[in-house]
């Protein structure tokens, strides 16, 4: 599923997006003040919403209080959010990406805390693995359930490129490093990068500092401790990032080139590049945009190790998933829990399945073998479910005001406007409140 960190990744050839009801500025009907017998969810305007109209319309023929679905194209769904969510017009249940994206509204005391209704119904949390479900945690009390589908960043391949160049994906740091050589003497750019969305290059940085510093380094971050930023762990990280970009991995035009325009993928496909560390997204857009490719010659793998390293080579990074929160202010709170129970019943697993989500939901590996690409699916469940940690994006885990200040660091270290203790310091000056 195309849906990103924010809607700064929203890929061309989505399904057309559609308004929604229920907003201050449309003239929309309340929520959590208004009609006594329904409670409003709003989500983000895509593709997926034909599958949460069907799970609307299931909860709806059994329940006296009526779910009514709005949605917001996703160019415009967070600044909607951010406009309606303190006020008579708020939804009752609202989609986000967890980690920061809530936190400001936890601080607000806006938010439903779940604890007491994951007592009352077990499931709501046991159904899921335990990988994604701490990222809608606030102060160790959650905030989110789970919806749609898991997103870890997996390092995609030209299988054919690799054969022809003699070169396997890599296992480790210095096997990357190895195979950067080899096929810049094969004149192929190694890795494809688009840099001009900049949250690509970010992901670099998620990884190696996940490599090298463990995930402990940025959860003491998000914290609140500036000082880990200048430790010796996240200057390795540094030196590390800057002996991959100097050996000429990424070419020289990255920063030309985006993802969101097709661009990079396209560079993959056709042969012009090795690698792309890219969101599980990946592969539906290759598939949509050259099936042949898709189905014959494009591979994956996790993220290298890196030898010394206090990071497990098992971990992830990416977006561990979208949730459902809940507006404290809501009537109807027990109507809303037997809503969220279908966000892991068969049909919604086998829903999500149909339109390329990747559902985190326990009894997901079920209904794999009867996917269209359950190879594929297989490989990402069983990374994340084996995962001992899931880094959330960057971009994702901080407050929203921090996302442009991210990016213009990563991408200014990249083209080396920033040395490290440049960008040291503007990870420093990143608010966790």
């Amino acid at each position: 599923m195309k849906t990103r960190a924010r809607f700064h990744r929203a890929v061309a050839g989505g399904a057309a997006l559609v308004l929604g009801l229920g907003l201050a500025a449309c003239g929309g009907g309340g929520s959590s003040s208004g009609d006594s017998d329904e409670f409003h969810v709003l989500v983000y305007g895509d593709a997926g919403n034909r599958v949460e109209k069907r799970l609307v319309a299931t909860f709806n023929k059994t329940s006296e209080v009526k779910a009514v679905l709005d949605t917001v194209p996703g160019a415009d769904y967070q600044q909607k959010l951010q406009t309606v969510i303190n006020t008579p017009q708020a939804p009752d249940v609202f989609f986000n990406w967890g980690g920061g994206s809530i936190q400001p509204f936890v601080e607000a005391d806006l938010l439903l805390p779940l604890d007491d209704m994951m007592k009352k119904e077990p499931g709501l949390k046991s159904n899921f693995l335990p990988s994604v479900f701490e990222t809608a945690q606030v102060d160790g009390k959650s905030y989110g359930i789970p919806m749609r589908g898991t997103q870890p960043v997996l390092l995609f391949n030209n299988k054919k490129v690799l054969a022809d160049a003699g070169v396997e994906a890599p296992r480790t740091w210095d096997e990357l490093l190895a195979a950067v050589k080899t096929l810049k003497g094969k004149d192929v750019t190694p890795i494809a990068l688009g840099g001009g969305d900049k949250w690509t290059t970010m992901m670099w940085f998620e990884y190696l500092y996940d490599r090298v510093a463990g995930p402990e380094l940025f959860k003491k971050a998000l914290a609140g401790e500036k000082d880990v930023w200048d430790g010796a762990d996240s200057r390795k990280a540094l030196d590390m990032l800057q002996e991959l970009i100097d050996a000429g991995a990424f070419g020289s035009n990255y920063d030309s080139v985006k993802f969101t325009d097709g661009s990079s993928p396209a560079l993959l496909a056709s042969g012009k590049a090795a690698f792309e560390l890219m969101g599980s997204w990946a592969y539906s857009t290759q598939r949509e945009a050259d099936p042949d490719f898709a189905r014959n010659d494009l591979g994956y793998s996790n993220f290298p190790a890196v030898e010394g390293g206090k990071g497990d080579a098992a971990n992830l990074v990416g977006n561990t998933n979208n949730f459902y929160s809940v507006r404290k202010s809501t009537e109807h709170a027990d109507a809303i829990a037997e809503f969220l129970k279908l966000m892991y019943s068969d049909e919604f697993v086998e829903e999500q399945l149909a339109i390329g989500n990747l559902p985190t939901t326990t009894n997901t590996d079920k209904f794999l073998d009867a996917a269209d690409n359950p190879e594929y699916l297989k490989y990402q469940y069983d990374l994340v479910d084996k995962a001992p940690a899931f880094q959330l994006s960057w971009d994702q885990a901080y407050p929203p005001k921090n996302m442009t200040p991210i990016y213009v660091a990563v991408q200014q270290f990249f083209n080396g406007q920033l040395d490290p203790d440049g960008f040291i310091k503007a990870m420093q000056a990143l608010t966790t409140v």
